[in-house]
C-alpha cells in the first residue's frame, strides 16, 4: 500500500538535522542514556507526529521530553507528562488505552493527533528561538495535510501558543490581531478564507511542574479535552 502523504511526512521529519545544537543534544542523550533504561536503545531522532491522518483534534505540545519520546520515538510516550495526557484521553474515550509506554504497545488515537512545533529534544526542555522558527516548516506541512479534517486544536503551554500561532497564519487560518493571550482554558477561532475556521484553545501543558503542583489536576484537563473534542465534533466519554 502506497504510504499516505502524513506518513511520508513523518519519514521526513525523522531525518532532520538541522539544528546542530539539538542534534548533538538528542544524539549525547541516546548514547549516554539514563540508568533506568541502560537496555534500552534510543530514537534519538526528531519525533514526528502520532495520531490518524484524518484526525478532527490537533494536540500541540512543546518538544519530546530526553528520556521520553526521545527514547522511544513517538511523542509523550515514556514520561510522565504522557503518562498524564495519555490517561485523560483514554478517560474521555479518545484513546485506545491509559498508558503509552513505547511506540508498538497499541496505543492508538481516535480522532486526534498529537504533535510539537519543535520535534527534537531541547537541552533543559528549552528550544531557542531560532530552534522553533527553523522547526516550524514542519509543524506547517502537517497543519496543511490536516486541513480537510481539522477542526480544532488544543495548544498544551504558554511557548507551544506562542509558536503554533504563526504555523496556524502560513498553513491558512487568520490569527486575530492583537494576537489572543495564552491561558488556561482560553478559546477562540481562527477564521479561513477557504474551508471551515478552527476552534483554538489553550490548556496548561501537562508537565511534572504543572502536575504535581496541582496547578493543572486530571479533572481540568479532562474538562478542556471534553471541550476542545466537542468542537471538532468528537464523541467523549
Amino acid at each position: 500500500m502506497e504510504p499516505s502523504p502524513l506518513s511520508r511526512l513523518d519519514r521526513r521529519i525523522a531525518g532532520c538535522r538541522a539544528c546542530p545544537r539539538l542534534v548533538e543534544w538528542r544524539e549525547e542523550v541516546a548514547r549516554t542514556k539514563r540508568a533506568a533504561f541502560a537496555d534500552w536503545t534510543y530514537w534519538g531522532r526528531p519525533v514526528p507526529g502520532f495520531g490518524p491522518p484524518d484526525a478532527r483534534l490537533l494536540i500541540v505540545g512543546l518538544a519530546p521530553a530526553a528520556h521520553g519520546g526521545n527514547r522511544t520515538g513517538r511523542m509523550f510516550t515514556g514520561d510522565r507528562s504522557g503518562d498524564v495526557l495519555y490517561r485523560a484521553l483514554y478517560d474521555v474515550g479518545l484513546a485506545s488505552r491509559p498508558t503509552a509506554t513505547h511506540a508498538d504497545d497499541g496505543l492508538e488515537l481516535y480522532g486526534v493527533r498529537v504533535t510539537s512545533p519543535v520535534h527534537c529534544a531541547p537541552p533543559a526542555n528549552k528550544p531557542t528561538p531560532e530552534e522553533r522558527d527553523a522547526c516550524r516548516p514542519w509543524l506547517v506541512r502537517e497543519l496543511h495535510l490536516l486541513r480537510p479534517t481539522l477542526r480544532a486544536a488544543l495548544v498544551l503551554g504558554a511557548f507551544g501558543w506562542q509558536a503554533a500561532l504563526p504555523a496556524f497564519a502560513e498553513a491558512g487560518w487568520t490569527v486575530p490581531r492583537p494576537r489572543p493571550a495564552f491561558a488556561h482554558g482560553a478559546r477562540t477561532t481562527l477564521d479561513a478564507a477557504e474551508g471551515p475556521g478552527l476552534h483554538l484553545f489553550g490548556c496548561f501543558h501537562v508537565s511534572q511542574r504543572n502536575t504535581f503542583t496541582g496547578r493543572l489536576t486530571p479533572g481540568m484537563l479532562r474538562d478542556v479535552l471534553r471541550t476542545a473534542a466537542g468542537a471538532a465534533g468528537l464523541d467523549t466519554a
